[in-house]
């Protein structure tokens, strides 16, 4: 039987097939190179594998790598893209693995394509006669722009396993809570004239102006209503993005976009609070005489918050040696979450390296990422 090949060439491999996703089309490529390398690594160690296709983009899949029988076992997730990237700002290629400080550098070696590496490594010794509850690798696609790979497995309805460990990057320490997100783009339409006469337009950006008002206002309010302490950040959090309007400076302004971003705390729930800010919104144009357009430019990714006393959290704490915390970054969870699988984000990378020109990862976190996957396996498969 062919193996697989060694850990480092696995991360190497895997750094060097783009699958960067993004909201930019120019910039969005599919994962199917990826899902192909892992499937045929895990194919070669006797897993079942199934590829999901998106039904959105035919370069864009999930693989479901599934070793044993039965019902609630393991799931080992990781997503498959990176963001993008500028290779000026990088001192190497980021599409090779550069080993150098004692640390790992290549685009996705923190956040995430290494966990995934990693995950084989820790099974590479299995065989499904040695499990009495299925192991399952999940490779998903695009969590890095609309979490589709993620949608696509929920609307499926699947539950893959009763307990789940992503490997997002945490310092090895569990995470068991993190916040919501969403983004919204809010378009006021107003009249443009000519600039000497206030009389003769209605000006958008004036409006936008009373809407930022409203919007910090009601931040203010949720924010004195709403804490958990066990967040770095304890409070939900709005943020005005982007804000474009008008074309000269002796027009009025006609037109007037502005793009924001929420992070809910859990308990918080994300419809509700959309349909209340553009009620707000809607009231300030209402009364200003302004037409008002709302897209949500990202739907939303609800709160995660798996119980602390949930099994996978306190093995996560036992393994790991440090109590379960929260984060402000989102992840997958939610949607293994909704499918029954409590979940834990337990990673090997920093969240300070994702997303940076550079990205590394630790020599030293190998070893005791695969030890922990290993045990993680034996004491809820083996």
């Amino acid at each position: 039987m062919p193996t697989p090949p060694k850990l480092l060439d696995l991360i190497g491999a895997l750094v060097a097939t783009p699958s960067v996703s993004s909201f930019e089309a120019d910039l969005n490529h599919g994962n199917r190179a990826v899902i192909d390398l892992l499937a045929g690594w895990l194919e070669d160690l006797g897993f079942h594998i199934e590829i999901q296709d998106l039904h959105t983009d035919p370069a864009k899949a999930n693989l479901i790598a599934t070793l044993g029988q039965g019902e609630d076992g393991l799931i080992l997730a990781g997503h498959t893209d990176t963001v993008p990237c500028d290779p000026a700002l990088w001192q190497r290629d980021p599409f090779t693995l550069r080993e150098a400080d004692n640390r790992l550098y290549g685009l996705g070696t923190a956040d995430m394509k290494a966990f995934l590496a990693l995950a084989i490594e820790a099974v590479r010794e299995l065989r499904a006669r040695d499990l009495k509850r299925p192991l399952v690798l999940l490779a998903t696609a695009d969590e890095e722009s609309g979490m589709l790979g993620a949608r696509r497995l929920a609307e499926s309805g699947r539950r893959l396993g009763r307990h789940c460990i992503i490997g997002e990057p945490t310092g090895l320490k569990p995470i068991r809570q993190h916040k919501g997100i969403f983004d919204e783009r809010i378009r006021l339409l107003g009249h443009a004239g000519h600039s000497s006469d206030p009389a003769l337009g209605n000006s958008a950006l004036e409006g936008m102006h009373a809407v930022i008002g409203t919007l910090l206002a009601w931040r203010d309010e949720l924010q004195a209503t709403h804490r958990d302490p066990a967040f770095g950040v304890p409070v939900p959090t709005l943020n005005l993005g982007h804000i474009h309007g008008g074309d000269n400076p002796n027009r009025i302004c006609g037109e007037c976009e502005l793009t924001l971003d929420f992070r809910p705390l859990p308990g918080m729930t994300i419809p509700e609070l959309r349909d209340e800010l553009r009620a707000r919104v809607q009231a300030v144009a209402d009364a200003r005489g302004l037409a008002v357009e709302f897209e949500a430019i990202f739907d939303g990714l609800p709160p995660l918050a798996t119980a602390a006393d949930a099994h996978i959290v306190r093995l996560a704490e036992q393994l790991s040696g440090a109590v379960a915390g929260a984060a402000a970054f989102g992840t997958e969870g939610p949607y293994y979450d909704a499918l029954g699988s409590e979940t834990v984000i337990l990673g090997p990378g920093d969240i300070a390296q994702a997303h940076q020109p550079d990205e590394f990862l630790a020599l030293d976190r190998l070893g005791p990422t695969v030890a922990l996957l290993r045990q993680a396996v034996a004491h809820l498969c083996t």
